[in-house]
């Protein structure tokens, strides 16, 4: 029996092992769980893998620019030697008779290769020309991806830092009403209140006792969508380290205030667009002029009458190389039509450029005017909160000295309660204003 409790005892102990090496406890400020998610979320993952992608296919149009070398290998076996006429007259025959013969062998074998090279094509020229572009564009997506999450990272972290704080102040009045109640019941064992005051009491506990459940469960289905988002096992522990408060909040907001169009992300890409369609333009342009390619060939070719090529007998050589020139003289308007396409897809992302500016100008507007309102909300609740409190500490004098009423505690606990709420929503608000102030204006 007692190996058999020794042994529950081992497994017991390797199992707690296990788990506590399958999870991993991150404690992170709000910048390292940005810092996290840019590495490990998939969307931010995908982006990246898209650049790898433009730059193989950016190598794929670098191939065309390069010599193109191909290799060539045929034997055939003719089952009918192929037949010519010649004229009748050549073996003394009418004029106008012909002479069926027989020319070649059965077994014929040809191989060779071949060399191309362009030496000027305005469509390759310009698609060559177009590569750094295409990659950069490809950089701004993924840095704006990376940026959308940042802001949902530093949302969904102060919220739960918020989340945080409310705890705080549930078992803060968790706390002052048990000790209100047990002084109550002294009062009533005494003989100077009324058991209703208690069941009051009570009733206010178990509502803020149930408020805390609540807000627990959120704050863990928070940590839950807080993983997700950065790409972290759901198993693993997450810490958040980072505090919020008044000042906190305040902080590079003044620097923020002047802003560029560049500062944007969506304004660098919507220019990088603007860049590669006029040499789309350019590309169209310069297919109406003529292209060069250098070009060359050789090859050996063997005639047999068995199939002996390896063996003993001649193969014979041919080579040449030469300059090719091909000129566009009409193709059906497809090429107007392509041209003017790609002009109109242009201006198309010109006018993007003129709304962007106008939205950025409004999303900074208009979050800078949230901001503002946001903080002097912020400020006001404070401000009501540490009145309330004082409200309900002399409230609360009041009753124990017997000039004051179950009533007005009851009161002044719950417009406590209301003030400490409004404050907890007035500060979230706050944080989420300033991510997206910094957000409108590039600065996050």
């Amino acid at each position: 029996m007692k190996k058999l409790k020794n042994y529950s005892l081992l497994v017991m102990g390797m199992l707690a092992l296990n788990i506590a090496n399958a999870q991993t406890v991150n404690s992170f400020t709000v910048q390292q769980a940005a810092d996290y998610a840019k590495k490990n979320s998939v969307q931010v993952k995908n982006a990246l893998l898209d650049i790898l992608i433009q730059k193989q296919t950016n190598r794929d149009i670098t191939s065309i620019a390069l010599p193109q070398i191909g290799g060539s290998a045929s034997v055939n076996d003719y089952l009918q030697i192929p037949t010519t006429l010649l004229p009748g007259q050549i073996v003394g025959q009418p004029v106008g008779t012909y002479v069926p013969v027989k020319f070649g062998t059965k077994w014929n074998a040809s191989a060779g290769v071949s060399l191309s090279q362009i030496v000027f094509d305005g469509q390759v020229f310009i698609a060559l020309k177009a590569r750094n572009g295409t990659i950069t564009y490809q950089e701004q997506i993924a840095k704006l991806t990376e940026e959308s999450i940042i802001a949902n990272v530093h949302k969904v972290y102060y919220q739960l830092v918020t989340g945080k704080i409310q705890i705080e102040l549930l078992d803060a009045n968790i706390n002052r009403l048990e000790k209100l109640k047990r002084d109550v019941q002294i009062m009533y064992d005494n003989g100077f209140t009324e058991k209703v005051d208690i069941d009051k009491l009570a009733v206010q506990l178990a509502n803020l006792q149930t408020e805390k459940l609540k807000a627990n469960n959120l704050i863990a289905n928070g940590y839950a969508g807080l993983k997700m988002l950065m790409g972290m096992p759901v198993k693993d522990s997450l810490v958040l380290t980072d505090t919020l408060d008044d000042n906190k909040i305040r902080e590079g907001v003044l620097e923020a205030s002047q802003y560029k169009y560049t500062d944007r992300k969506e304004f660098q890409i919507i220019e990088t667009a603007n860049k590669l369609n006029g040499l789309n333009v350019r590309r169209y342009k310069l297919s109406a002029i003529p292209s060069f390619a250098l070009v060359g060939n050789y090859a050996l070719q063997a005639q047999r009458s068995k199939f002996d090529f390896f063996g003993k007998g001649d193969w014979f050589s041919t080579s040449y190389i030469g300059l090719q020139m091909h000129v566009p003289i009409f193709n059906g308007f497809a090429l107007k039509a392509r041209t003017q396409k790609a002009r109109l897809e242009l201006q198309k992302t010109q006018n993007q450029t003129e709304a962007l500016k106008i939205n950025i100008d409004a999303e900074v507007e208009t979050a800078k005017n949230n901001f503002v309102a946001a903080i002097a909300s912020m400020d006001f609740q404070k401000k009501n909160m540490v009145l309330a409190e004082k409200v309900y500490g002399q409230t609360k004098k009041k009753y124990e000295i017997g000039t004051g009423s179950a009533t007005e505690i009851n009161t002044a606990q719950l417009d406590l309660k209301t003030a400490q709420t409004n404050y907890i929503t007035a500060l979230s608000d706050a944080i989420i204003a300033k991510i997206d102030f910094l957000k409108a204006t590039g600065k996050l």
